[in-house]
């Protein structure tokens, strides 16, 4: 397991001089079976590789696994973790660049995040905002007893100043 990790920068800008860096590790964290039922519940993804325990058992894993996209959808929460940005007026999700669901994650199984800073480059003010940075990090979801890849994903995101 990794020793959790962070970076601290004051402002956007500071990131334009991270590039390239390991940025840190989170805490590990587990997803239980009951976020998952709420997740297929909130989706509709309802697949029995995922919510139904006594049929996985006997499925491709053995066990139920996390659906992808839930998995994704911690990455922001890990990298919030990862990165801290003190002092900006709003910091939004921006996109997506690649992602990929390398191995299944079972449920109760300890994870965390990594991530490195993949670019950084000034972006204009929004209406209500200073100037600001958008920046990529390239962060992997691992099983923290390991340090092997579940999920790796390119996420983009924007602060303002």
């Amino acid at each position: 397991m990794r020793t959790a990790s962070r970076t601290i920068v004051h402002s956007p800008g500071d990131l334009l001089d991270l590039v390239g860096t390991e940025l840190g590790a989170s805490a590990p964290q587990v997803v239980t079976q009951r976020q998952i039922d709420q997740f297929a519940d909130v989706t509709g993804d309802h697949q029995w590789i995922h919510v139904d325990v006594e049929r996985a058992r006997s499925g491709p894993f053995g066990t139920t696994v996390v659906h992808g996209f839930l998995t994704l959808a911690l990455v922001p929460r890990l990298l919030a973790d990862i990165l801290e940005v003190q002092t900006f007026s709003v910091g939004v999700n921006y996109g997506l660049d690649r992602v990929r669901f390398v191995r299944p994650l079972p449920p109760g199984v300890p994870i965390q995040g990594t991530a490195t800073l993949v670019s950084a480059q000034p972006i204009a003010a929004v209406p209500g905002t200073g100037d600001g940075v958008q920046a990529k990090a390239s962060v992997t979801v691992e099983f923290a007893d390991r340090s092997t890849p579940c999920c790796v994903a390119e996420i983009l995101f924007r602060y303002y100043s």
